[in-house]
């Protein structure tokens, strides 16, 4: 079964840090960029990160830069993406994706659940 799994979501304080992982399973993630996107209650989806699956280019929102690094481990099936320096406005369900990469949900073939980021004092 085709599957993503996100976790490592909870809540921090402003100013604080989580790593998030989403690891794969039916599938090798080795063919596929890997984009995370995040959805704030009353807001659209946006993309947040994506990273290739050839040369491990990376892409990040405006908003994320600086503070948020992907990478990935094929050998695990996993990605990860460390989120430092959070702030309120970070707060939203997390969620990756599996396809041909780009800031856009449609440029994607498997989603996970996606796992819950609250960043508040």
């Amino acid at each position: 079964q085709v599957q993503l799994v996100e976790s490592g979501g909870g809540l921090v304080q402003p100013g604080g840090s989580l790593r998030l992982s989403c690891a794969a399973s039916g599938f090798t993630l080795d063919y596929y960029a890997i984009g995370w996107f995040r959805q704030a209650p009353g807001k659209e989806r946006e993309g947040v990160s994506c990273i290739s699956s050839s040369d491990g280019s990376t892409y990040y929102a405006d908003s994320v830069k600086g503070r948020f690094t992907i990478s990935r481990d094929n050998a695990k099936n996993t990605v990860y993406l460390q989120m430092n320096s959070l702030k309120p406005e970070d707060t939203a369900v997390y969620y990756c994706a599996a396809g041909a990469g780009g800031p856009y949900e449609y440029e994607y073939d498997y989603w996970g659940q996606g796992t819950q980021v609250t960043v508040s004092s």
